[in-house]
């Protein structure tokens, strides 16, 4: 399975936007998958992860309520919606997929390239 992130860019403060990880392959029924982000000279943060069968979610408390995670199955695509974005949320957004519904990187060994998004004030 590969990972394809999209639908970074550059949007003004308080602006929406949605990005989409494509998977190649098959997700397995026990998949869990998230997003994570990294800001220049930062470490990565996670962000949300979801249960891809059951759709269990859960957010980092930095987004909570700003964003939201979610996916289609038939198409094999994990979203995030983020909504009311600042310039802190500036950063590399990247998807990832593992077995376990954690927080931590390491429980997601499968990883996407990242898309880019650019918050101006």
């Amino acid at each position: 399975v590969q990972l394809q992130a999209s639908g970074g860019g550059l949007v003004r403060a308080g602006d929406s936007l949605r990005l989409s990880c494509a998977a190649s392959g098959r997700i397995f029924s026990s998949a869990v998958m998230g997003w994570f982000r990294q800001a220049p000279g930062k470490e990565r943060e996670f962000l949300a992860t979801i249960r891809w069968i059951r759709g269990v979610t859960y957010y980092a408390d930095s987004v909570k309520g700003r964003f939201t995670i979610s996916r289609d199955i038939r198409n094999q695509t994990l979203y995030l919606q983020m909504n009311s974005l600042n310039p802190e949320d500036t950063a590399v957004y990247l998807c990832a997929a593992g077995s376990r519904f954690g927080t931590l990187q390491w429980d997601y060994n499968l990883w996407g390239q990242g898309t880019l998004v650019t918050v101006s004030s």
